[in-house]
């Protein structure tokens, strides 16, 4: 078996794998106009192919910045219908998905890229789901993903309306990035956010809290003077919030309460405030927002604002 990033004669030969099943997450149009947007690139394709030619066995497709020269995230992973077994496909993808965790990792990224999963909010409780899902988180793990973090996908639209602010809260911006460093390491003090919390424990919470602002400041296409600082009418802050966008839709990028006002109700105001954010700078047809499956205040804070889940997102990673 071969495993090789494609070239961009090979496009005729692997778009047929793209077919969408219960856990695709993509189709054949929306690989060809990422790629002419370089969020996908012939070298973030590969394949897996007999070295007796024929076409493609299998197909795994990654996403990233047009501007990084390694990709962020893993999007999809196919196998040609002629490979039946789910032990065979997971066989056949592990395979391909080792070879180009190495490369990437050889080619100077910490570890193999994150593999993103859209799934219906109810996947669980399908069947034919629940089957696509489990050879692909199987071949991931053995191909060195071996964590797996569930998050819920949140929706606000305009027709569902914002509260009224409360005046319990004043929000600023803030051109200090120190002042928002300082609020991303007081934050990460018992939090429900996995990732963060996770890296945290590794890194330590200072470096934490500058690679937060580094990745919302540098990273998201969101604008750096939509954040905020959310503090009491005296001056106290309480928290902070970082409007944001993604490649498609406006974001909730980061919402943060400090631990000693946590409980007081004041996710609900940052969360609305960041929208009406989102509202007046973008006029979305849709705001999105995501948070892990564990982290229930922040799922019900969603709730309460007019947030609603239509999805969820499982996240493979490496740690």
């Amino acid at each position: 078996m071969i495993f090789r990033p494609t070239a961009a004669s090979d496009l005729g030969r692997f778009l047929p794998l793209i077919v969408t099943d219960a856990a695709g997450g993509m189709t054949a149009d929306t690989y060809t106009a990422r790629l002419s947007a370089g969020e996908y690139r012939p070298d973030w394709t590969w394949i897996a192919e007999d070295a007796s030619g024929g076409s493609p066995l299998a197909l795994a497709v990654w996403w990233g910045d047009p501007d990084e020269d390694l990709p962020g995230a893993l999007d999809g992973v196919f196998v040609h219908e002629s490979v039946r077994s789910a032990a065979e496909r997971t066989t056949v993808a592990a395979g391909l998905l080792a070879a180009a965790h190495a490369a990437y990792v050889g080619a100077g990224a910490s570890a193999a890229p994150e593999y993103h999963l859209s799934l219906p909010g109810d996947w669980h409780d399908r069947p034919d789901t629940v089957a696509a899902v489990a050879w692909r988180q199987e071949a991931a793990r053995r191909a060195g993903l071996p964590v797996t973090v569930e998050r819920l996908r949140y929706e606000w639209t305009p027709r569902t309306g914002l509260p009224e602010p409360t005046g319990r809260l004043l929000f600023a911006a803030e051109p200090d990035d120190e002042v928002f460093v300082g609020l991303f390491r007081r934050v990460l003090t018992d939090s429900l956010d996995t990732a963060s919390r996770k890296e945290a424990e590794s890194i330590g919470p200072e470096a934490q809290a500058r690679e937060d602002v580094a990745f919302y400041r540098d990273t998201m296409p969101g604008d750096r003077s939509w954040w905020r600082v959310a503090r009491t009418p005296d001056g106290e802050p309480v928290g902070f919030g970082l409007p944001s966008r993604n490649h498609a839709f406006p974001v909730v990028g980061y919402l943060g309460v400090l631990p000693e006002h946590r409980g007081c109700g004041y996710a609900d105001e940052i969360l609305a405030e960041i929208t009406r954010i989102l509202v007046s700078e973008t006029d979305p047809e849709k705001v999105r927002a995501d948070t892990d499956l564990t982290n229930t205040p922040m799922a019900a804070a969603f709730e309460r604002v007019g947030y609603r889940n239509d999805a969820r997102r499982l996240v493979l990673s490496a740690h």
